[in-house]
């Protein structure tokens, strides 16, 4: 039996709507109809002067500092300094509007990302793709892409990425001012310093935006409390979703003696227990350091190598950062005893430049990364709490998504080292540049 062909309306809308799609009015759209569905959503909580996500827990922390109770000032916190801007930020109007300044602030957040990636003005078309994947990221992880930090971490990480060699201390200070925000940006900034002919530049203005921050609490009375969040959470267990968790959490599904899942009160989450779980946790702890030194010895060797080479050595920087960065962040996942499913969002902005600047190299991860964030939002919060209770298919959803991540992290080792080890009959194994300029790499 034949397979009858599709029909001519239903391919002409496909392409109409596609090609609408490659205009700037079509990407705007995209943008307005995402943030606009979102609020609309939750109107009804706006209206009633609610709150949805990790947005309770940050309204409080703002309305206790307007009342002269600030975190890191007069207490330990588990976020860095810089998390106190986006977080009291929204209180400017009052409690009751917070949820709806959330929104409207992440929704700037998220324009910046689209206006590093395609142009101010929006005129860069080539750079649509990575425009609209960067839409498609934050919708398919819609629960904590507009509700935890990273909405905010993410878009600054993407423009410094993006900004790199053309504007390298607006980028400096941005990648700064993110990792302030959410640590996990300093990977980004690892990859630059070991790449970038520009890291000076770079340095200055992660610098300046850090002196910034760290004098501004150190007047407020908060210096003992400055570096409290690399050390809260030294104690815990592994964390339910963290890929180190996965044995214990299988144990607990087949009833194995000392295996289960309990609540972390004082942090809020979940964790597993069970024979071996807390040695395990400390020894990811090791295995990441042990990682980003050898990733970042590759980075050097391909600097050495494969960027002194190339034709065009901007282009081949802004490459080789972009996959370092990968590398980086995906060893601070993969070898973590925390997972939260917002850490998609430390990955998912460095595939967006990876679209940008490589294409070719970075179609096939992209969609694996949205596989991967598509299982995390089933995971949380669709299928969470029968995930708390052992559910076997909820941990089977768990287990996909972090083989998946496993698996990118793999893959992006595997690339730097054809690049840092470029065999003598191949010496190039990055394609060439095409002849389309780089908003990375190139001088605009």
């Amino acid at each position: 039996m034949t397979s009858l062909p599709a029909s001519p309306r239903r391919s002409t809308r496909r392409h109409r709507l596609a090609a609408f799609g490659r205009t700037r009015r079509g990407l705007v759209t995209g943008f307005v109809a995402f943030h606009a569905a979102y609020i609309l959503a939750l109107l009804p909580l706006i209206i009633a002067g609610g709150t949805e996500g990790d947005l309770p827990l940050y309204r409080q922390w703002a309305q206790d500092a307007v009342q002269g109770t600030w975190p890191i000032i007069d207490f330990e916190w588990v976020y860095p300094a810089g998390a106190l801007l986006p977080i009291v930020a929204p209180i400017a109007l009052g409690p009751y509007l917070y949820q709806l300044v959330w929104l409207l602030m992440l929704a700037g957040a998220n324009w910046l990302a689209l206006a590093a990636i395609a142009g101010a003005r929006l005129q860069r078309r080539s750079a649509y793709p990575a425009a609209w994947y960067w839409l498609l990221s934050i919708l398919l992880l819609a629960p904590v892409s507009m509700l935890r930090l990273e909405g905010v971490a993410a878009p600054l990480a993407i423009a410094g990425l993006v900004w790199v060699s053309r504007r390298p201390v607006v980028a400096g200070a941005l990648i700064a001012l993110a990792t302030w925000i959410k640590v996990w940006p300093a990977a980004i900034a690892a990859a630059v310093v070991a790449v970038c002919r520009s890291r000076w530049w770079v340095a200055l203005g992660g610098i300046a935006a850090s002196v910034v921050i760290m004098v501004a609490i150190v007047l407020a009375g908060g210096a003992s409390n400055l570096f409290s969040f690399l050390t809260i959470q030294g104690t815990r267990a592994p964390q339910l979703e963290a890929p180190v968790a996965t044995p214990w959490v299988w144990a607990t599904i087949w009833e194995m003696p000392g295996a289960r899942i309990q609540q972390n009160d004082e942090l809020a989450t979940r964790e597993v227990v069970g024979y071996g779980a807390m040695a395990a946790g400390e020894i990811v702890g090791w295995l990441m350091i042990v990682a980003f030194a050898g990733i970042a010895v590759l980075l050097v060797r391909a600097r050495m190598t494969w960027v002194a080479g190339a034709p065009r050595t901007e282009l081949a920087e802004g490459r080789l950062v972009v996959l370092g960065a990968f590398a980086l962040t995906a060893a601070l996942i993969v070898f973590n005893k925390v997972g939260s499913p917002q850490y998609m969002l430390w990955l998912a902005p460095i595939v967006v430049v990876g679209l940008l600047v490589d294409p070719d190299r970075w179609r096939a991860p992209a969609k694996w990364m949205a596989v991967t964030s598509f299982l995390t939002t089933l995971v949380f919060p669709i299928f969470y709490m029968p995930l708390v209770r052992a559910d076997p298919f909820a941990a089977s959803l768990l287990l996909a998504r972090n083989v998946l991540l496993v698996g990118l992290f793999i893959w992006s080792i595997q690339a730097l080292w054809r690049v840092a080890m470029p065999r003598a009959v191949r010496p190039l194994s990055m394609p060439l540049p095409r002849p389309s300029r780089s908003p990375v790499s190139d001088p605009a």
